[in-house]
C-alpha cells in the first residue's frame, strides 16, 4: 500500500514498486538493471527474485513481452549483516523498444546481463551489452536463464561461448560471475542473490550532498494527488516542499510529497528510485526526458563537447555533420555530430567531437550518452560529455579536453577559468558548468589562489596571467589617451574599461589595485595618471576664460553655445574640448540639448526656488517666468531640470517645491 502525505492509495503501488533508497538506518540502496535479448527471461527472473511482476501495462501482459520500463524491489541481508535494498529496473529486449530500454539504463549501479541457455548470445544481447559499456556501467553479473531447458553439456557450451564474448570487458571472468538459474524451478536463485550481495558491496554510493538531478522517466496523474513523476535520482537530495526547476522549460514546481520504495518519505537521496508529487504543473507540461533540478542553478544547452567512440560493429563510418538519435539518461533527441578537422570517424575509433541539438537539454560533464544511426535506427556509438558550456565556436584544444575529461578536479577548474581569458568567470557560472557545490569549488580553488595562479575578486575568478595582462594595459592606455586629449583632465572609467576590454568587476579591482600602488588617480568618475592636469596653450586658456565669462554674465538668459564657440580664436575642435572640460568640471551644466548654464546661475536659481516654499509651495510656468524674467524657451527646460534634480515635482501643469 502506498501513500503521499499520509493518504494511502493502492493505485501508485505498481508505479513506484521499484523505488529504493538509503533509509535513516543506513540501509544501502542499489539500482539493479536487466539487459538482454527479447524472451530470454528478464521479467520472469525479476519476478522469481522479488515476487513482483514488472510488466505493468495491459498490452505487455496480453502480448507476453516487455514494452516499457518495469520496476520491482527486494531486500537482502548484506555481507556484513546489514540489510541491502535492491531496486530493479526491467528493460524491454525487443529491438523496436531499445529507445525505452535506453531511458532506464542511466541510473543503473549493477546490471544483470540475461542470456537464455537455450539460445545463447543473440542480436539484442550484443546491442544491450554495447550500450552498457558505452554508458560506463562498472558492475554486473551474467545470468544464464532457462537452465532447466537444456542439458548439462549444452549449458557448459553456452557458458564457454559467453565467457569468450565477455573477455576483456567489465563482466569478464573472474571479475564478474556467470550464474545459471531457472525462474521456473528456482534453481540457482540463491547463488544469484549471493552474487548480487557481493557485487553490491563494491558499488560506490552516489553523492547525496551533490546538487540534485532527477531525470524524469514517467509522468502520470494520481487520483487525489495530481501530477506525479518518477525517476532515478542520480545525484543530490530532494526534500518535501523543495522548489525545483523543470529543464529545459524553466517552469518552477514545488514538491508536495515524496515516495521512496512505495512509502511516503521526507526526502529522496541519490541512488534511489523516487516518485514526486508536484504542485504548480500538469501532466501536459511534463514528459519523459525532462529533468528536475534546483532552480536558477543550471542552464540548458544546445551544444556539448564530448569524447565519442564509434562501435566496431557500426555499419559505416560516421560523417561530419551526420544526424543521429542522441540518448542520455531518460532523454532522447535528434542531434548533429560535428567533427574537428576530419571528415568522418571510422568504426572502432574514439575522437573528440561537438554535438549540436535541435532543442535545449540539461547535460553536464560526466554524463554518458548513446548515439544511434538516424536511419535505419541502430546503436552505433556513445561516450561522455566533457563540456556542456563551450566558450568558443571552435573545439577546445585537445589538451584542455583531456584535462576536462580527467580526474583532477582542481586542474579542471583552472582550465575553465583560464579559457575565459579577460572575461573571468563567476562562482555561479562554475557551479552551472560543473554541477559541483559552492563549498567544493571554493575548497578546490583555495590552493591555486594561495599559490598566485588564480585571482579571486569577490565571487569572480580570473587567471593570474590575465590579471597581469589587463593590469599592464591600464597605465600605457591612460598615457596614450592623455597624449591625444591634453585638454581633458582625465578619462571616464567606462571609456578606459572599454579600452582594456575587461569586465566591470575585474576593471574595478584592477583600478583599485593601481590606486593603492599610486600609479593612477581616481577623481569622481575620472581616472588619470598621478599629477596629470590639463595643459593649455595661451589661446586655449584665453578661450576657456571667454566661454566661462559668457555664461556666468548671462545668468539664466544664456547665449547659444555655437555662437560662443564661433567668437573664439581657437578652432572648433579645440573649442569643443574646452567646453567638454568645463562640463566635466561642472563649471558649466547642460540642461537640455541646446541650453548650457553656468553653475553659479543654477545655484542661485535653486536658492530662490527654495525660498518660495514657505510662502507658496506650488509654482507654475507663468509664475516661474515672472520670477526669473525669462521666456518660455528657457523656462520649460529649466523646470524640467529642477524636476530631475528633485528641487521640484511636477503635479499636473504646476510644480510642487520639495
Amino acid at each position: 500500500m502506498s501513500h503521499f502525505g499520509g493518504v494511502r492509495d493502492r493505485t501508485i503501488q505498481t508505479v513506484v514498486e521499484g523505488d529504493c533508497w538509503y533509509d535513516s538506518s543506513g540501509m544501502k540502496s542499489i539500482i539493479v538493471g536487466t539487459a538482454g535479448h527479447i524472451d530470454h527471461g528478464k521479467t520472469a527472473l525479476v519476478k522469481a527474485l522479488t515476487g513482483m511482476d514488472a510488466d505493468r501495462l495491459e498490452e505487455e501482459k496480453r502480448r507476453g513481452i516487455t514494452i516499457d520500463l518495469g520496476f520491482a524491489h527486494m531486500d537482502l541481508p548484506g555481507a556484513n549483516g546489514e540489510m541491502l535494498r535492491l531496486g530493479f529496473v526491467d528493460v524491454p529486449g525487443h529491438e523496436r523498444f531499445v529507445r525505452n530500454m535506453l531511458a532506464g539504463v542511466g541510473g543503473m549501479d549493477l546490471v544483470l546481463l540475461v542470456i537464455a541457455a537455450d539460445e545463447s548470445i543473440k542480436p539484442q544481447t550484443r546491442e544491450h551489452f554495447d550500450i552498457l559499456q558505452l554508458i560506463g556501467v562498472k558492475r554486473g553479473i551474467t545470468v544464464l536463464t532457462k537452465s532447466d531447458a537444456v542439458d548439462a553439456e549444452t549449458l557448459e557450451v553456452v557458458r564457454m561461448e559467453v565467457e569468450e564474448f565477455l573477455q576483456g570487458t567489465f563482466l569478464e571472468i573472474p571479475r564478474s560471475p556467470i550464474v545459471a538459474v531457472s525462474a521456473l524451478t528456482g534453481a540457482g536463485l540463491e547463488n544469484l542473490k549471493q552474487a548480487m550481495v557481493a557485487a553490491a558491496a563494491e558499488v560506490q554510493p552516489r553523492d547525496a550532498k551533490a546538487l540534485a538531478r532527477l531525470p524524469i522517466d514517467r509522468v502520470f496523474t494520481m487520483k487525489g494527488f495530481g501530477t506525479v513523476v518518477t525517476g532515478t535520482l542520480i545525484s543530490g537530495t530532494i526534500h518535501k516542499d523543495d522548489e525545483l526547476e523543470v529543464f529545459p522549460t524553466g517552469r518552477r514546481v514545488r514538491v508536495r510529497g515524496v515516495q521512496v520504495h512505495g512509502q511516503g518519505a521526507d526526502s529522496a537521496v541519490a541512488g534511489q528510485r523516487s516518485a514526486l508529487n508536484l504542485a504548480g504543473v500538469s501532466t501536459e507540461d511534463l514528459a519523459r526526458g525532462m529533468t528536475l533540478a534546483p532552480p536558477a542553478t543550471f542552464a540548458a544547452t544546445r551544444m556539448v563537447e564530448v569524447k565519442l567512440r564509434l562501435l566496431s560493429s557500426a555499419p559505416r563510418p560516421l560523417k561530419d555533420r551526420a544526424r543521429v538519435h542522441f540518448h542520455c539518461n531518460s532523454m532522447e533527441m535528434i542531434a548533429e555530430v560535428v567533427l574537428d578537422e576530419i571528415k568522418q570517424v571510422a568504426p572502432g575509433t574514439e575522437v573528440w567531437a561537438r554535438i549540436k541539438f535541435t532543442a535545449p537539454a540539461l547535460l553536464l560533464p560526466g554524463d554518458h550518452f548513446i548515439i544511434r544511426q538516424f536511419s535505419p535506427v541502430v546503436t552505433i556509438g556513445g561516450g561522455m560529455v566533457v563540456d556542456a558550456a563551450p566558450v568558443t565556436r571552435r573545439l577546445s584544444p585537445a589538451s584542455d579536453l583531456e584535462i576536462l575529461a580527467g580526474k583532477d578536479r582542481e586542474a579542471m577548474l583552472r582550465v575553465r577559468i583560464e579559457r575565459r581569458h579577460h572575461d573571468a568567470i563567476s562562482l555561479a557560472q562554475l557551479i552551472e558548468e560543473t554541477a559541483w557545490t559552492r563549498s567544493a569549488i571554493e575548497s578546490l580553488l583555495a590552493g591555486p589562489i594561495q599559490a598566485g595562479q588564480i585571482v579571486q575578486i569577490a565571487d569572480v575568478f580570473l587567471s593570474a596571467q590575465w590579471w597581469k595582462t589587463l593590469k599592464a594595459q591600464v597605465v600605457p592606455t591612460l598615457a596614450a589617451l592623455h597624449g591625444q586629449n591634453p585638454l581633458v583632465s582625465g578619462i571616464s572609467k567606462e571609456q578606459l574599461r572599454d579600452q582594456t576590454d575587461a569586465s566591470v568587476t575585474v576593471f574595478e579591482a584592477i583600478a583599485k589595485a593601481l590606486v593603492e600602488e599610486k600609479r593612477i588617480e581616481i577623481i569622481g568618475d575620472l581616472i588619470r595618471l598621478p599629477g596629470h592636469g590639463v595643459v593649455m596653450k595661451d589661446d586655449e586658456t584665453e578661450s576657456r576664460k571667454k566661454i566661462e565669462e559668457a555664461f556666468s554674465m548671462a545668468g539664466l538668459k544664456v547665449p547659444a553655445l555655437h555662437e560662443v564657440i564661433a567668437g573664439l580664436t581657437v578652432d572648433r575642435d579645440r573649442a569643443q574640448k574646452i567646453v567638454t572640460l568645463l562640463l566635466r568640471e561642472k563649471v558649466l551644466v547642460k540642461v537640455s540639448q541646446e541650453l548650457v548654464f553656468h553653475r553659479s546661475a543654477l545655484e542661485e536659481l535653486r536658492r530662490r526656488i527654495a525660498g518660495l516654499k514657505a510662502k507658496s509651495p506650488m509654482i507654475d510656468v507663468a509664475k516661474f517666468k515672472e520670477l526669473t524674467g525669462i521666456s518660455r524657451k528657457y523656462a520649460i527646460p529649466l523646470l524640467e531640470y529642477l524636476d530631475r534634480e528633485r528641487v521640484t515635482k511636477r503635479v499636473g501643469d504646476a510644480r510642487e517645491i520639495l
